[in-house]
Order: structure tokens, then C-alpha cells, then sequence
């Protein structure tokens, strides 16, 4: 099958097929007389266990490295299962971090007072300055 058809069956991108090849994620299609790249089941296979890596989140190594094991018959899963492990914990860390943005954001935005007045204590903490929440009131927003 041509690259369009390769794409359509795979869920990845024509675009996205080629840069595969291009930083060796993937080997290169074989070529046709006319130079036209063509792909077998294998490669849609192939194109699939990368989509769904990268779904999961797995960077471009991690996913370079699971189907390496994947095609490695005899590899042993501990391997695999630690890769899966470590992206689990690198997962729960940015949604710790994502909590804690949306939590000072929340507050941020309960401070405001979102009226005519130019005070905003969103800007004031992007811009990293320390004013009082409110005029006159000692509670300052944290940074």
C-alpha cells in the first residue's frame, strides 16, 4: 500500500510516517519504480504500536525502546515493565505539578475581582510582585 493508504490504516499521519523514517524510528518503505514508498502489514503493525505508545505518552525514545522489545521475542518483561513503571511515576509527578497550577490559578482568580478597576492579582503574580491581595489588607497572594 502507498503512504496514504499506510496512514489511513495505521492512524498515523503521512507526515508523521516519514519523519518516523527520518529519525529512524521506523525503516525506511521500500520504493517502486516511480520512487513511490510502499508499506506491508508489518509496517502498519509497526506504525500502530507507535501510535498508540505516543497516546500513552511514551516519549520518542521510551517508544523506540518498547518496540524494540516488542519485536524481541525473547526478551523478558521486567524490562517493559519498568519502563512502564517509570512513566507512571513521570505521569503522576506532572499531574501533581498541573494540580497545583490549577489550585493557584483557582485562587488567583477568586482574588481578582474581575470589575472595571485596573488592580488584577493575576498579572501582579506573573509579574512576580508581592501586593496585597486587597488594598490596605496584609494578606498577600502566593507565589
Amino acid at each position: 500500500m502507498n503512504i496514504g493508504q499506510a496512514s489511513q490504516a495505521s492512524g498515523v499521519s503521512a507526515k508523521m510516517i516519514r519523519y518516523y523514517e527520518q529519525i529512524g524510528l521506523i525503516t525506511p518503505a521500500m520504493r517502486t519504480g516511480n520512487n513511490y514508498r510502499t508499506y506491508g502489514d508489518q509496517d502498519i503493525h509497526n506504525l500502530r504500536f507507535i501510535k498508540r505508545s505516543r497516546t500513552l505518552g511514551f516519549s520518542l525514545e521510551e517508544t523506540e525502546t518498547l518496540l524494540k522489545l516488542w519485536r524481541d521475542k525473547g526478551r523478558e518483561s521486567a524490562a517493559v515493565k519498568d519502563i512502564a513503571l517509570a512513566h507512571i511515576a513521570d505521569l503522576e509527578r506532572k499531574i501533581a505539578e498541573m494540580k497545583g497550577m490549577v489550585k493557584t490559578l483557582s485562587h488567583l482568580a477568586h482574588c481578582c475581582g474581575g470589575d472595571n478597576r485596573p488592580d488584577c492579582p493575576i498579572l501582579d503574580d506573573l509579574a512576580g510582585t508581592d501586593t496585597p491581595v486587597h488594598p490596605g489588607a496584609d494578606i498577600k497572594v502566593k507565589r
